[in-house]
């Protein structure tokens, strides 16, 4: 970790060079160079998605909800859906973002982040007298609702500023995000110790503060100066930090189960997770400073990206032809890759597919993360393994959003492997993971956590890059939101319809060979492997399912993904550098 005395030496040497009054200035420029430069963005960016995957930690929470309030599995799983479905909904902030600014985005979800979470603290620590079903959904709901806010403003804000990259972009996002869940347990154990009603307190004001104080950072913005290839050499190095981070909370997690850790050595090991999460912080202004010296220290002007009036000039240019209403969204559809009309994508065979692909792989993995909690409870395993469960699955699962943005992208670039294929891959892999749920052994859960929450974090990266190189990148903010929706619905009918009522019918066989009934026990509850068995059985058989209609979405775009993906983008970045040399 040399870097921040390599940029110390840096930025002192262009001063000395500079003499005097210029080298106060020249401090001054670099300060105003980072804070406005789309590197610092970038970090701000992770900050924000290392705080948005709280919806992850529910598996610690949930039981404090069903024992507080007195419900049965059915009924927390009801309110997972609520989660799922606020978490998945983000077709209402795709179309804010289709007409506000970034900032008006982040600033609605941290809002909306506070309130709900916050009411449901109040309910579970009975601050609040105790709510009924649908208001504990609605809460739930409206907590969940605000990541689709941070997602859309920060997501579809860096693949503009980063387009020729977007499946490292996506990865690298995506994974902060699946990291967020470990990082927010360490930080909880360390301020709250073994509190998980105070973890809802946490992920009330934590992620809602980040978004406050990076509100204006996060904005488009045009810059040519830098290569692809040099931008991807930079993306390697955020990766390596990334991965150290990730490995650090993964040794102290296995620590933490191994040995009894004392308040101090919470706060040590929180704050060393806190310093990694920003150590790429350095490499942002160390990129911001080799971009103050190529322009030899000139005054450098950092251009907003005039969207809105792109996309009025593009808008002019159809109106000279204007076919039917049925010809424009059905048989006029542009080649794949061009930009599509939102009516056009969302009626379109190929995101029907991913429809089904999202109701069967995103559906059966928040199944799985919803009950994780009470899977593990049921096969006998202590509170502190549950936790360890949580930790281990969003760890793999920022491992997995990793493995989908980097590996795919180098091998689409390089062997022209489609990310559908990717997609296919991932999905039978889950299904693995649901078998060893579904028929247990002695530690099957740990090997069940890794696998599903790889797979999780995968579909997500891939799913977004899918959108946008079918799709186009001018309604992205719609299209990658409305392509979530099938995952909500699978997660009602899985979850909600199929492994809560299982559970439960397994529950009361127990209560019934014990001679009682639902009446005498304020909590349902489920021990030993028939549990979840039938369930996750049918989770097995959906998730194969939607790995053979991903299959089909390979044969459909075969062509496009043998040739030339980023082509546009490379042709309009030429544009832009002509036109900034001729003024």
């Amino acid at each position: 970790m040399n870097e921040p005395k390599v940029l110390f030496k840096s930025i002192t040497a262009v001063a000395r060079r500079n003499g005097g009054c210029r080298g106060s200035e020249t401090y001054r420029r670099l300060a105003v160079q980072v804070i406005r430069g789309r590197w610092f963005s970038l970090f701000a960016s992770f900050l924000i998605m290392a705080g948005a995957g709280a919806t992850y930690l529910f598996g610690i929470y949930s039981k404090d909800i069903k024992t507080t309030l007195g419900y049965d599995q059915t009924t927390l799983n009801l309110i997972g859906f609520f989660k799922d479905l606020g978490a998945n909904i983000g077709v209402i902030s795709g179309l804010i973002a289709e007409v506000t600014p970034t900032w008006c985005l982040l600033l609605i979800g941290a809002a909306v982040n506070f309130t709900g979470y916050f009411m449901i603290w109040l309910s579970v620590t009975h601050r609040l007298p105790q709510p009924r079903i649908w208001q504990m959904c609605l809460y739930m709901c409206i907590a969940a609702n605000a990541q689709n806010f941070e997602n859309t403003g920060v997501l579809v804000t860096t693949l503009r500023n980063f387009p020729e990259n977007r499946g490292v972009v996506l990865g690298l996002l995506k994974g902060f995000t699946g990291l967020s869940g470990a990082i927010m347990a360490q930080i909880y154990l360390a301020v709250y110790g073994d509190d998980s009603k105070a973890l809802i307190l946490l992920i009330a004001w934590l992620p809602a503060a980040l978004s406050v104080v990076f509100v204006y950072t996060i904005r488009e913005i045009n810059d040519v100066k830098t290569k692809p290839s040099n931008e991807l050499r930079v993306f390697y190095h955020f990766l390596y930090i990334s991965i150290v981070l990730a490995l650090f909370i993964m040794g102290i997690t296995i620590a933490q189960k191994l040995v009894t850790f004392s308040p101090v050595a919470y706060a040590g090991s929180s704050t060393a997770v806190c310093f990694l999460l920003f150590s790429p912080l350095f490499i942002s202004i160390k990129q911001e400073l080799a971009i103050l010296k190529n322009t030899n220290q000139e005054s450098i002007i950092v251009s907003e990206v005039e969207t809105q009036n792109l996309d009025h000039e593009q808008d002019e240019e159809q109106e000279h032809s204007k076919p039917s209403c049925f010809e424009y969204i059905f048989l006029n559809k542009p080649e794949r890759g061009e930009d599509y009309s939102i009516l056009q994508a969302l009626l379109s065979t190929d995101m029907m597919i991913l429809y089904v692909a999202t109701f069967c792989g995103l559906g059966t993995s928040f199944t799985a993360v919803d009950n994780l909690g009470q899977i593990g409870e049921s096969l006998g395993y202590p509170r502190k393994s549950i936790s360890t469960f949580v930790s281990l699955l969003s760890i793999w699962n920022y491992f997995g959003r990793i493995f989908a943005g980097f590996v795919s992208e180098h091998l689409l670039v390089t062997y022209k492997f489609p990310r559908p294929l990717m997609m296919t891959l991932v999905l039978l892999l889950s299904c693995m993971g649901h078998l060893l749920i579904a028929f247990p052994f002695t530690g099957s859960v740990y090997i069940a956590s890794i696998i599903i929450g790889f797979s999780f974090g995968a579909q997500l990266p891939l799913l977004f890059a899918i959108v946008s190189e079918l799709f186009g990148l001018k309604h992205f903010t719609t299209l990658f939101n409305c392509a979530q929706l099938g995952s909500p619905l699978g997660s009602y009918v899985l979850n909600v319809r199929v492994t809560g009522p299982m559970y439960d019918r397994e529950a009361m066989k127990v209560l019934e060979r014990r001679g009682l009934d639902r009446s005498v026990v304020k909590e349902l509850v489920c021990i030993g492997k028939q549990c979840y068995r039938r369930s996750f059985m049918v989770l097995a058989g959906v998730c194969c399912f939607g790995a053979l209609a991903t299959l089909f979405l390979v044969a459909r775009t075969r062509e496009f993904y043998n040739g030339d993906v980023y082509s546009k983008f490379r042709e309009e970045k030429e544009m832009r550098k002509t036109q900034d040399s001729s003024l």
